[in-house]
């Protein structure tokens, strides 16, 4: 891994995404939102990398891994108009195919291919999966925490715009009343990760986001939550109620717990 293919990849993905766009407003505001995701999700990556001290070769490795991370999301959009992965493809696994189809990383040695195929195919899943190789498990962890950093603001701004300048695709259609389901909530004080599948609501949506909390790795990560304040916030767009704001007390004070240590 060079610098000089950290430049390529930068500009194949740029061309790539262009491919993409569309003279219908609501498709191009859906596609510009991954693209402007993708460089947010790399410099949460690098912030991460350089508190943990990596050396050039990981942190470039990492930034590649940040380019493609979501180049799935293109043509999942392209063909089914959602983000919802259970309503058309695996985005994670259609990121690793398209770039084998595209043969984008064919530069690179094997071992180095390997481990971005396998962070952009893994970076989605509900859980980490197991794989005997050490390095890929960790950059999987710095491309999830990355990853979740930057999917808080987006949700974030898709809750605080008004109707008509958000992204359409990031509520996945759920709807936005004032229910919520205990049984997302209970996930909180469990210190779980709350199931997409089992959100009906956007404020399930937005609680299952608060829950994202056990899912981070490392320290720097929640420095950054901390710091950009996307609990207090989330909390804000959800119903006033005492059960809430224990949950929300909750993941702060875990959020807290995990700084100190």
């Amino acid at each position: 891994m060079t610098r000089d293919n950290v430049i390529f990849f930068k500009k194949w993905f740029t061309d790539y995404c262009r491919s993409f766009y569309s003279s219908n407003s609501e498709d191009q505001r859906n596609i510009q939102l991954k693209e402007e995701h993708t460089f947010n999700v790399c410099e949460n990556i690098i912030e991460i990398g350089k508190e943990l001290s990596l050396g050039e070769k990981e942190m470039m490795l990492a930034e590649t891994i940040a380019i493609f991370h979501d180049i799935g999301r293109f043509p999942q959009y392209a063909e089914y108009r959602t983000f919802l992965d259970s309503a058309s493809v695996n985005h994670g696994l259609l990121g690793a195919q398209t770039l084998i189809e595209e043969k984008t990383l064919g530069n690179l040695p094997e071992d180095e291919q390997e481990l971005i195929l396998q962070s952009v195919r893994f970076h989605n899943v509900f859980s980490m999966p197991k794989i005997k190789r050490k390095d890929i498990l960790f950059f999987l962890k710095l491309i999830r925490d990355a990853d979740k950093l930057d999917v808080w603001r987006v949700c974030l701004e898709f809750y605080e715009l008004p109707e008509g300048e958000r992204a359409s695709a990031v509520g996945h259609g759920f709807l936005d009343t004032d229910d919520y389901s205990e049984d997302v909530l209970s996930s909180i004080f469990k210190e779980k990760m709350a199931s997409l599948a089992r959100v009906k609501t956007l404020n399930d949506f937005k609680i299952m986001q608060l829950s994202w909390v056990y899912d981070l790795n490392f320290k720097p990560s929640f420095r950054m939550l901390s710091e950009r304040g996307y609990i207090e916030r989330i909390t804000l767009k959800l119903p006033k109620s005492e059960e809430i704001d224990r949950a929300s007390a909750y993941v702060k004070d875990y959020v807290h717990m995990k700084l100190k240590g």
